[in-house]
């Protein structure tokens, strides 16, 4: 394996301490900020930390973007209130173009409110487009740690991207040590792909101690949520810049579609409720999101100038069930329904409808799970994944023919899920191996999700499904760059994650080049 950041050098720009730099203290690198996370007001007399979570930003615009952070001075109490008091507490906000918050271009006070679990979202305007910005909260004497984020390019506008995308964390299953190296490349987004946040109790393969029992509850879900969001690593990321996230099962429950639970459950859709509003409440999400009960307005368009058109999708709120009892099934007719939908069709119009109105230079897909179709079951005999896309063909080949057959000039689809690193080209029609392709698929494996992985190549699967091109279990997370010419894809692999400070390798490179929906070996 070869480190490709050896020819493309981190600009380790400086991210602060709120609470230092209020005091005058010199600014400190990126790695240095979870290091210190924990000594921010220890000695000086003021109340506990409310900023125990860190500081997130999201959903870029050109003129804008979304600030986040939750009070919570006691992050994991059971009751999921974080130690706060039944009453809206004020918070103060600014915005400043340098890192020692001498230039501070906004600023203004919201309220902490504990109908959202005294979360902030703050929805800042009239910044400059493709613009870096420095924020930070204050509150009661305590100042948070800042972030670094950007705004979106003006419309029209190229140039390049770096964009990192992740998926499947598992606090128990090890370390986050590839947020960390995530955040370290220095990443002008970051995309995350769903199971932010696993709803399983405590087991005795855990590497690191769940708390709680299996989420079912709203204080449940704070909890989970919480636990993790005071992991360092996962503050430096969401520190470092914007993220769109979108969510998959277990931010609710394993394998859920719909109003169809896993396993029989009376209170699925009261769990499925309380499951949407600690989402909501912990991810750096505009009001447009702000779920209503059991439903939530997470698919959206983001537009990065002219360079990238990024439709997040959701599979799992409008899908129908799985078909043939879900799993992975040899012979199931049902998967070929034409009436059958992973996205329903509301949001399936929602996805031609922009592929037909684009302008952008790449048109990417930020969604869930396996997209093209991947034969499982190595030898004559087929298998195939009921709750990917295989298990909703018209649907997918609906989406893959608009996607070869419109407006978009470059079609890439972005996917987690399976915790192993993926590459494929996809096919117009996979019924007809020959026919043209449509774009290309790039699959991140997990942060941590079942342990540490393998050197399995999977070879037999690799030989049965000839348009796919790479597969490797290893923990990490996918880096590309975007540029007008074409996209390079740089997949990061970790040797372990159930110890801390694995060094991050790249276990293999993509190019696609602007108007060649293929895979090229960089």
């Amino acid at each position: 394996m070869s480190d490709s950041s050896a020819s493309e050098p981190v600009n380790r720009r400086a991210v602060l301490l709120g609470g230092a730099a209020a005091l005058g203290a010199t600014a400190v690198g990126a790695p240095a900020l979870a290091d210190n996370l924990g000594r921010r007001g220890a000695g000086t007399g003021r109340l506990a930390d409310p900023f125990t979570l860190g500081v997130a930003s999201g959903d870029p615009l050109p003129s804008g973007v979304v600030l986040w952070t939750r009070l919570a001075p006691e992050p994991t109490a059971e009751d999921g209130r974080g130690g706060m008091p039944d009453k809206a507490i004020p918070v103060h906000w600014e915005v400043a173009e340098d890192e020692n918050f001498k230039e501070v271009v906004q600023r203004g006070k919201t309220e902490a409110v504990p109908e959202l679990g005294h979360s902030v979202h703050v929805e800042v305007e009239g910044l400059r487009p493709g613009a870096e910005y420095f924020y930070r909260f204050r509150t009661r004497g305590e100042v948070s740690p800042a972030g670094r984020t950007r705004t979106a390019p003006a419309p029209g506008t190229l140039g390049e991207l770096t964009m990192c995308f992740a998926s499947c964390s598992h606090y128990g299953a090890g370390y986050f040590t590839a947020y960390r190296r995530m955040a370290e490349e220095e990443p002008g987004l970051i995309l995350h792909l769903g199971d932010y946040q696993y709803e399983y109790p405590a087991s005795e393969d855990d590497v690191r101690t769940v708390l709680g029992p299996e989420t079912r509850t709203l204080a449940n879900y704070r909890q989970r949520h919480a636990q993790y969001k005071t992991d360092q690593d996962l503050q430096l990321a969401h520190s470092i810049a914007p993220w769109l996230v979108i969510w998959d099962d277990h931010e609710a429950e394993n394998n859920w579609a719909d109003e169809v639970p896993e396993q029989p459950d009376p209170n699925f859709l009261e769990r499925r409720a309380a499951a949407f509003q600690a989402y909501y409440e912990n991810m750096p999400l505009r009001s447009t999101s702000k779920p209503r009960g059991i439903d939530m307005q997470l698919y959206r368009r983001i537009q990065w100038g002219g360079l990238a058109n990024f439709h997040m999708l959701d599979t799992r709120q409008y899908r129908d069930d799985q078909a043939c009892g879900d799993g992975y099934n040899v012979e199931c007719p049902e998967r070929f329904d034409p009436k059958r939908s992973i996205t329903g069709d509301k949001q399936e119009r929602w996805i031609i409808d922009g592929f037909h109105n684009t302008s952008a230079r790449w048109d990417v897909l930020g969604q869930q799970v396996f997209f093209s179709q991947l034969d499982l079951t190595p030898g004559s005999e087929e298998g195939y994944n009921m709750d990917a896309w295989d298990g909703y063909v018209a649907n997918r080949d609906r989406i893959a023919h608009a996607m070869g057959n419109s407006k978009v000039r470059n079609g890439v689809v972005l996917t987690g899920d399976v915790h192993r690193h993926w590459a494929a080209e996809i096919k117009d029609s996979h019924d007809h191996p020959d026919s043209k392709p449509a774009g290309t698929e790039f699959v991140t494996t997990s942060i941590t999700s079942f342990g540490d992985g393998s050197d399995d190549t999977n070879q037999g699967v690799l030989d049965d499904n000839p348009h796919v091109k790479f597969y490797k279990d290893r923990r990490g997370y996918v880096r590309t760059k975007f540029t007008g010419s074409r996209l390079r894809t740089d997949y990061r692999v970790l040797p372990y994650v159930t110890r801390k400070g694995a060094q991050v390798e790249t276990a293999a490179s993509f190019v696609v080049e602007d108007g060649d929906p293929t895979l090229h070996r960089a």
